[in-house]
């Protein structure tokens, strides 16, 4: 295997967390090779473009196949777990999952398990601060609600560690 295909693997591993379906993994799982492509990624030595098509190509070509998990209408909940380890700058903990697709109505639900607080703060697509929700500080174990009740794509973040972002979309 040749260094263009070894790299876009490890993009291609480390995107799955990136694709808005239900997902979730344990950031203990990942291995070490993705995470520093995820880093690289992060410290500007992978452009997104370069990212992003990489992710295509192995999608397009089968390499990886995505299977998209159906909300029940039924349940209308979904959690998004904020891992210990989040604050971390040069961590892998990321939100899980990273973007949720939910259907209009749904109520997701933050949970903090990381050992420090943490706020879930929506922004608009150019990345300022909008007031769709802000749940204020979140303490180990506390847990933050907001429904969605029009369909669109919701971005957010932590104010406290700015570089945590995650995606709610909405159907």
């Amino acid at each position: 295997m040749n260094n263009t295909k070894i790299i876009f693997a490890t993009i291609l591993i480390f995107s799955v967390m990136l694709i808005p379906v239900v997902y979730s993994a344990s950031a203990e799982s990942i291995p070490e090779w993705i995470r520093n492509n995820a880093l690289w990624y992060g410290q500007g030595i992978v452009s997104e473009a370069e990212f992003l098509n990489a992710i295509k190509f192995l999608i397009e070509n089968d390499i990886i196949v995505l299977e998209n998990k159906v909300t029940s209408l039924e349940n209308l909940n979904a959690e998004v777990i904020i891992p210990n380890g989040n604050f971390d700058v040069s961590g892998t903990s990321f939100y899980i999952p990273l973007n949720l697709e939910i259907p209009v109505g749904a109520t997701v639900t933050w949970i903090n398990v990381d050992s420090v607080p943490h706020t879930i703060q929506s922004q608009d697509e150019f990345g300022k601060v909008s007031d769709v929700f802000n749940s204020g500080p979140l303490n180990t174990g506390d847990r933050f609600k907001s429904t969605f009740e029009e369909s669109g794509v919701y971005n957010y973040f932590c104010s406290f560690h700015p570089w945590r972002v995650g995606l709610v979309t909405v159907n």
